[in-house]
């Protein structure tokens, strides 16, 4: 005979009242046993999850953690950050036509190959590079892969490792983003190329229905285990849930929304046992929207966002490397400049690792030429020694003429 509802609720609660006992007759007393024995398993098997759950991982060796928080905070020393140079093959053409050039692998190698030597000097302001696949195992003129050419200037090369954004079934126009199926297998293949950290992008929008709770649960979880795969294999793992700033939305919006995704980000995180100390954070800017008929100071961006990154990113993180998100180079340098100034608790480094905003007058000044790319080089120079100083908080102003103040917003961007 089954155990009825009553004789199930009696055991596991180990209730042993007269009550109880009237309930539980002879008859189901193998019942009993039976629920009793099944009972002492089920509770086995819950203090197992538990105690891992209330445990530190042992999935990563102390040796791992500290390789991994040694890379994390060599990216964000004093004065540098990051050049994000992962444009996918298909987003490129956005570079490459306006200035009159094909999008063919070899005008993107010399694109790339443009930035990557632009002189010793780039070391002092350039901490690392994040590469596409293809731009990862690339040459130099000379034969010299990229990934070398790089670490011989002490820079550190990374790697995006998702597969981009596509639609999420059940909601109204967000997304997820996809590779994590065999990430394990390329994550392991990079890091003995030579990578030391990867990146890994997600969007949320702003609107009237969002984000929505499944879209923040959905990015963030998939944000925790791509950082937890890249961890096992010695790649710090830079996290990105941008909140894109398409829309009419106000300052104050942004940050909440920023706040949300943050606090179920690092939910997740956290859960799955992520070693944060060996992580970055690339979050957007707290900004009105693109289509917002106001105006916001470079002030009160900084407020927002601090107050955001105070609210919800733990003090365990090395560092927020922010993305540019549109901005021209000198509103994304200016901002940087006032978050570093903002008189308030920062217990991360705070600085920049930007694409577009690091490479608009860079593109401009080549045009596509061989005869100007020493002219495309102090270019690109100019714009991370400005973001460098900003990372200070000692940017004064004066490298924003020409293309570094147009604006380089482009409505859904998809890298």
């Amino acid at each position: 005979m089954q155990p009825n509802f009553f004789t199930k609720y009696y055991v596991i609660s180990g209730d042993t009242s007269s009550t109880a006992k009237h309930l539980v007759d002879e008859g189901n007393s193998s019942a009993v046993n039976a629920t009793s024995d099944t009972t002492a398993v089920d509770a086995e098997a819950t203090a197992a999850v538990v105690e891992k759950m209330t445990s530190y991982s042992p999935f990563l060796t102390q040796a791992q953690k500290d390789e991994l928080r040694q890379i994390a905070n060599q990216i964000v020393a004093p004065g540098k950050g990051i050049l994000a140079a992962d444009e996918s093959t298909g987003s490129m053409d956005k570079k490459l036509k306006p200035i009159g050039l094909e999008n063919v692998e070899e005008n993107r190698r010399l694109y790339r190959q443009l930035l990557f030597t632009a002189g010793d000097e780039m070391s002092k302001y350039i901490s690392g590079v994040i590469m596409f696949h293809e731009t990862f195992y690339q040459k130099g003129d000379d034969g010299t892969p990229f990934v070398q050419i790089l670490q011989k200037k002490g820079i550190l090369p990374g790697i995006k490792v998702d597969k981009g954004v596509v639609p999420m079934a059940g909601t109204v126009g967000e997304g997820t983003t996809q590779g994590l199926d065999d990430l394990n297998s390329r994550c392991a293949q990079y890091k003995k190329d030579g990578a030391q950290f990867a990146k890994w992008r997600c969007v949320h929008k702003i609107g009237a229905t969002t984000p929505s709770h499944m879209a923040l649960v959905e990015i963030a979880e998939v944000l925790a285990r791509y950082a937890s795969i890249c961890q096992q294999h010695g790649l710090v793992p830079i996290v990105e849930p941008e909140t894109l700033p398409d829309g009419e939305h106000d300052l104050h919006r942004c940050q909440k929304v920023t706040e949300l995704v943050l606090s179920y980000t690092y939910k997740a995180l956290i859960d799955h046992h992520v070693y944060l100390e060996g992580t970055l954070l690339k979050p957007n800017m707290c900004m009105p929207g693109m289509q917002f008929k106001g105006q916001c100071s470079h002030e009160d961006i900084a407020r927002a966002t601090v107050t955001a990154l105070q609210r919800t990113v733990p003090v365990a993180v090395p560092g927020v490397v922010f993305l540019s998100g549109g901005q021209s180079e000198e509103d994304a340098t200016l901002n940087l400049n006032a978050i570093n100034q903002f008189p308030g608790k920062k217990p991360w480094a705070l600085t920049f690792s930007y694409g577009r905003a690091l490479q608009a007058s860079a593109l401009a000044a080549w045009g596509g030429k061989p005869e100007n790319i020493q002219a495309a080089k102090e270019a690109f120079l100019k714009r991370a020694q400005a973001n460098s100083l900003a990372q200070l908080g000692k940017y004064t102003g004066g490298a924003g003429s020409g293309a570094a103040a147009q604006n380089l917003y482009v409505a859904n961007h998809a890298y």
